[in-house]
């Protein structure tokens, strides 16, 4: 198996990656949980969310090679089709209708931040107002709308650009005080120097801020906030959503209903570019937006997605992440929390993370030598976080679960022979 460091791609590729990584080996294949070579790899990583299903998902496959064999339409970008009414219809009828949710489907661009800028357009257009609330941690793409309302300073100043129009609210889990209480009055003080803005957008779980989940409560008093203030509330789920959390929306256990709805990641089912926006149906008034992404209906993304939604119905998927995250609760708490004092664990359903920033200079380093160490174990997981501080754990949906504790054991193991006599 050749290494990264000695093939073309470390000459050719940019060197501008997105997060450090320990992962040194070409991967050639996959299949389920596990990326192929020399050896097997346990993944935990599921491509940050879009492969919910798993590497090369033999349903999934089955579905999109019989699409392609019937010489099915590979780019139809505004055209009705066979497989764009397919995806609206199964998808109005599995989620929406069985949901009784009223949402409109616009299918954006490739990628999740074309969406989140679909959102930011049409609440602009609609309140006639500028300013957006974003959240302090949070993460909602790198093109230049989605990249303004994200909180990763450095990346923002990559760009070239900073925030126009956006301001940034602290997020629940960043301040120990009230921080709806705090937005309230922001907006009620006219000597604030703080603008209503046309919509606050915000993730459930802010996975690349450090696995961070805002309260229910916090997430009810947030929609209560915006219907007082006429503001739109804009539920970012590219990450989370698809059944990340258990439910196949992630605000559904808070039991309130966004104006507006971003999925993309694992939408398309097998790791393919897909992002719809969902539009609360009074809103979706007519030249709203003007999208005009070429790949705005990728037709093998809904080949992938109509057999995806329909896995997920055969599977009952929603009960089996349920009970998976069960399992990692409990292991996280009893075999890994308990290995030191300045360990942190949090998640919900299948994503989690173990938070070691309490090391404090030395948690970066630390953190990366753990994942480094899982990998020569077999096992493939990333950092987030600040400073990359937070172990993630992201396994697929679908994932046994002797693969999902032989993954955890692993885990356990490389923090064991890194964390040594370390204080906090």
């Amino acid at each position: 198996m050749r290494n990264i460091t000695t093939s073309l791609s470390d000459q050719a590729d940019s060197n501008a990656p997105p997060r450090p990584s320990p992962f040194p080996d070409l991967i050639p294949s996959g299949k389920a949980a596990k990326p192929t070579m020399e050896r097997e790899y346990l993944n935990f990583a599921a491509g940050t969310g879009a492969l919910n299903y798993g590497q090369s998902n033999p349903f999934i496959q089955k579905e999109i090679m019989a699409y392609l064999m019937k010489n099915g339409i590979g780019h139809g970008r505004d055209l009705y089709t066979v497989a764009k009414d397919e995806f609206l219809h199964t998808f109005h009828t599995s989620i929406l209708q069985a949901k009784s949710l009223d949402y409109q489907v616009m299918i954006c661009g490739p990628t999740g931040s074309s969406a989140v800028e679909d959102a930011l357009g049409i609440s602009r257009k609609i309140k006639k107002r500028d300013g957006i609330f974003a959240f302090t941690g949070g993460f909602h793409g790198l093109s230049q709308g989605s990249l303004a309302v994200t909180a990763h300073r450095e990346r923002r100043q990559a760009a070239g650009g900073q925030p126009a129009n956006v301001t940034f609210m602290p997020y629940p889990t960043d301040f120990p005080w009230d921080t709806i209480a705090y937005m309230e009055q922001m907006l009620g003080d006219v000597y604030s120097g703080v603008d209503k803005p046309a919509a606050v957008i915000v993730e459930t779980i802010q996975t690349e801020g450090g696995i961070h989940l805002a309260p229910a409560e916090w997430l009810w008093r947030l929609r209560e906030l915006c219907d007082r203030h006429d503001i739109l509330l804009i539920c970012d789920d590219s990450y989370v959503g698809c059944g990340r959390t258990g439910a196949f929306f992630s605000f559904e256990e808070a039991a309130i209903v966004p104006d507006m709805v971003v999925l993309s990641h694992s939408i398309g089912g097998y790791g393919q570019p897909m992002s719809l926006l969902l539009v609360k149906s009074e809103l979706d008034v007519s030249q709203a937006v003007q999208p005009g992404a070429i790949y705005r209906a990728h037709h093998l993304a809904f080949a992938g997605a109509i057999a995806a939604l329909k896995y997920r119905d055969e599977l009952e998927l929603d009960t089996e992440v349920k009970a998976k995250g069960q399992f990692v609760s409990r292991y996280l708490t009893e075999w890994i929390a308990p290995l030191h004092p300045c360990i942190q664990v949090r998640g919900k359903g299948l994503i989690w993370g173990i938070d070691l920033s309490r090391f404090g200079e030395d948690a970066g380093p630390l953190a990366q030598s753990i994942t480094a160490r899982c990998n020569e174990l077999g096992l493939v997981i990333v950092c987030v976080g600040r400073k990359y501080t937070v172990i993630k754990l992201m396994p697929r949906l679908t994932i046994g679960f002797d693969q999902l504790e032989k993954g955890c054991d692993i885990l356990r193991t490389a923090i064991m022979e890194c964390i040594g006599e370390q204080s906090c």
